[in-house]
């Protein structure tokens, strides 16, 4: 554990970074509502395609900020202004027309708009470290280490991330403990091909083996983000809080461990793509990729996923 001395000296430390939000849409103005009332950094800059969308959420921002203990300040600007930045999160993307839209046919269109930026966003702040939360996250996580040439460290997806933390809340229900004190990921794509690693989810050293209940559990979390579509057309804070976590990560050199994306390394005789897998975060970025020991089932879902998402790729590149 840190001492109050060592939180202090580290939140003097990450009070000099700049962070630059590209994509001020539902979930991008979610997540720069969470750093204004959580700020990360000492200047956080909005970028859209709407130059007056990024002033309006700047100067509204700017307003809720005089209410909290902050001196952070918060711009619009253009790709230009990023220089030096030191955490890129990118949220720009085509609006998800559920139900109507796959998430092959989003890819196809939201592809354009990272390959428009995202180099020019990398050669502007050549030592920063890219979140990306824009979908197919993991195909576009893949093709942002590839377009910016950056160590894979580097780039993080969002990933299972948000659909973890959804399953531990369902769990935490069902079970009585607090989704916290619930060690249970979900991996693979961030998509219809992920599955819950239900052979090593525990708690307080007890196993949670598979069973009815995690299987039913899973079920429902895969649901989650289509219900909420249907629901309001949209979801926000969820992954808006689940980027704000990954990034406290890296901002305070927390070593969390999360499920994102993140390039395989040879995992399970996976390489060359992006799935979601145990990683600790800090300051540098991935520190460490952890390697859980799966059961068949759960190895074999890796693969597979593996296969649609670089399938995803090739469709993607075709239009």
């Amino acid at each position: 554990m840190k001492s109050d001395s060592q939180r202090r000296r580290n939140r003097n430390g990450a009070a000099c970074m700049k962070i630059t939000l590209v994509g001020t849409g539902r979930v991008g103005s979610a997540i720069a509502f969470g750093l204004t009332i959580n700020p990360l950094a000492s200047e956080l800059l909005l970028l859209n395609r709407s130059r007056d969308k990024a002033e309006g959420d700047a100067l509204d921002l700017t307003h809720a900020a005089a209410l909290v203990n902050s001196n952070m300040k918060i711009h619009a600007g253009e790709i230009a202004d990023s220089k030096d930045s030191d955490v890129i999160i990118f949220t720009a993307s085509v609006p998800f027309r559920y139900p109507e839209q796959t998430r092959l046919a989003m890819g196809i269109e939201n592809m354009p708009i990272l390959k428009e930026s995202i180099p020019e966003l990398a050669r502007q702040s050549p030592n920063a470290i890219i979140l990306m939360v824009s979908n197919p996250v993991d195909a576009l996580t893949y093709e942002t280490i590839r377009l910016t040439g950056f160590d894979p460290k580097r780039v993080i997806g969002t990933g299972t991330l948000v659909d973890s933390i959804r399953y531990r809340a369902l769990l935490s229900t069902r079970l009585q403990i607090h989704p916290e004190d619930i060690r249970a990921y979900i991996m693979g794509e961030h998509g219809d091909s992920q599955f819950a690693a239900s052979s090593i989810a525990m708690t307080g050293g007890e196993r949670f083996y598979p069973s009815d209940t995690s299987r039913e559990m899973f079920e429902k979390t895969k649901a989650m983000g289509y219900e909420v579509f249907r629901l309001k057309g949209h979801t926000s804070y969820g992954i808006a809080m689940a980027t704000i976590t990954i990034l406290d990560s890296i901002t305070y050199d927390l070593r969390h461990t999360l499920p994102v994306s993140v390039m395989v390394d040879g995992y399970l005789g996976v390489e060359d793509v992006c799935l979601s897998m145990p990683a600790v975060i800090g300051r540098e970025g991935i520190t460490r990729i952890l390697h859980p020991v799966l059961n068949e089932e759960e190895q074999d879902a890796f693969r597979r996923s593996a296969e649609i998402v670089k399938q995803t790729l090739v469709d993607m590149e075709a239009g």
